[in-house]
This record gives C-alpha cells, structure tokens and sequence, in this order.
C-alpha cells in the first residue's frame, strides 16, 4: 500500500469519527478525556515546563491539545496540522487564528517549531500490512524531526500488550526498535516512556545542545 493510499484511509477513518461523535475524545478515538489528557501529559514532558515556545501539534485532531495547554496556562505559539479537511475545520471553528494559533491540511507549508509531537497517529493500521506502516511510519517521524529543530514526541501502542487483546487493525509497536532508531537517526538524548497506565509507550527526542 503506497503511503498516499495510507493517508487516504487513516483520513476517511478519523473524518468519519468526527462525523459520528462530534470534536471530543470520541470524535479522536479515545476512551475518554482523561486518557486523551494522560497522554498529552508524556507527550509534554518534552518541554520540561517551558513557556514560549513554538510547538507543531503532528495530527492535530480539533485541537484538544491547545485546550490542554491553555488550562495549563502554558505561552506558545501553536499550529495544529492534520490531513483530514473536517478536523481542521471544526478546530478552526472552536479555536479562531490568531498570530499564537493556526491550522492546516497542507504540510508542504509548515515551518519548523522548536516541537513537535504527536498523539494517536501511529495506531490505526486498518489494512495496512505492518511492514508497510512501519515504513509509514519512519516517514513521518522523519518528518516530524525534520518540523522541528528542538525536538519531538509521539506514542505508539506497545509490542508488550496481552497478545490475546491485540486488534488486527492496530498497529503494536517494539519500543525498543524505535528506541534505537531515535538514538542512532536523531539524537542520543531520547527517553522511552514505558511505565504510565496505557498499552502504549511514548518517545522523547531532545536535540543535541537543545
């Protein structure tokens, strides 16, 4: 599967979410706000308590994640990016630009933030044979660093999950090989993130000097 058919079927899947449950968690395919929230928390360790900093929230969704930051009274400057036109819309709707906060579907426009991170992107295989979105994966992560010139962070449903609870459709991850990739391809400063209540781990890759 060429990753342009990955992007139309990843798309066409959280479009629909949206369209059934509305802009919260559901709309996001999460369980509830409070496990969407957890995650946000991993994912912003990257930061270590900054404030103004510029940040490129990788697969956006409607936003949840400035709503996260904003109760936080946490100062950045925010662009949310998404391939889905729906997402963006509705993010647009319920968060309006201002020179702090921007939305878009068009990657090839995005500058690079001091972070990126991403949240939930990296599960929903559906179809996809998992050499496949391994490589689509790589891809983005690539990208991901390329965005971003302090560092990034995403999180994966672990390869550790019960093997009788797995899903077909998700994709598990081995945090080890990621670990290794991150360490050997971007930066030796990366912490895995294994030990929080989810089947899933998250990675932090700090820029060198950063």
């Amino acid at each position: 599967m060429s990753r342009d058919a990955i992007l139309s079927q990843v798309n066409a899947f959280f479009t629909a979410k949206l369209r059934e449950h509305g802009p919260g968690h559901l709309g996001m395919d999460w369980n509830s706000q409070e496990s969407q929230y957890m995650r946000f928390e991993q994912l912003m360790r990257l930061v270590d308590g900054q404030d103004d900093f510029s940040l490129l929230d990788y697969g956006c969704g409607t936003g949840a994640l400035l709503d996260y930051l904003a109760d936080r009274k946490t100062k950045m400057r925010y662009t949310g990016f998404d391939i889905s036109a729906a997402m963006i819309s509705e993010a647009t709707r319920l968060h309006p630009a201002t020179t702090r906060c921007s939305f878009t579907t068009q990657e090839n426009e995005l500058l690079a933030a001091d972070y990126a991170v991403a949240s939930g992107i990296f599960n929903m295989k559906q179809q996809t044979a998992d050499d496949r979105w391994r490589a689509y994966m790589e891809h983005t992560v690539d990208e991901m660093n390329r965005l971003s010139s302090r560092g990034f962070a995403f999180n994966v449903l672990t390869l550790y999950s019960d093997v009788e609870k797995r899903r077909p459709d998700l994709y598990y991850a081995d945090p080890l090989y990621w670990f290794d990739l991150c360490k050997r391809r971007y930066s030796p400063r990366v912490a895995l993130l294994h030990d929080y209540p989810a089947w899933e781990f998250t990675l932090l890759v700090r820029k060198e000097g950063k």
